[in-house]
């Protein structure tokens, strides 16, 4: 990105926080996972995979169920999950041990 084009930005940010313009957004819906069917490939027990990646037991079960599906935070992690589960359980274990 060159000078310009930052500068640009960041009077574009700057005018937003005085309320002189609207900014643009534009919302991200990752796609929904099957939860049974990515912690079977992974190969973990309902409570493994919850405890792994930070989620309840509870949540688990109801996501397989069909009771309720994951949103927000859950859903995008869910996604990244299932992109590279080594990684992601990887980034995890360093944040817990920060």
């Amino acid at each position: 990105m060159d000078a310009k084009t930052l500068n640009k930005s960041l009077n574009e940010v700057l005018a937003f926080e005085r309320g002189e313009i609207d900014l643009k957004t534009t919302e991200v819906a990752p796609p929904l996972i099957d939860v049974k069917k990515l912690r079977a490939k992974i190969g973990l027990s309902q409570s493994e995979f919850a405890s792994r990646f930070g989620f309840s037991a509870a949540a688990i079960k109801n996501w397989e169920q069909g009771i309720r599906q994951p949103e927000g935070p859950a859903r995008t992690l869910l996604a990244l999950i299932e992109q590279n589960p080594k990684l992601i359980e990887k980034e995890i274990k360093k944040l817990q041990a920060a």
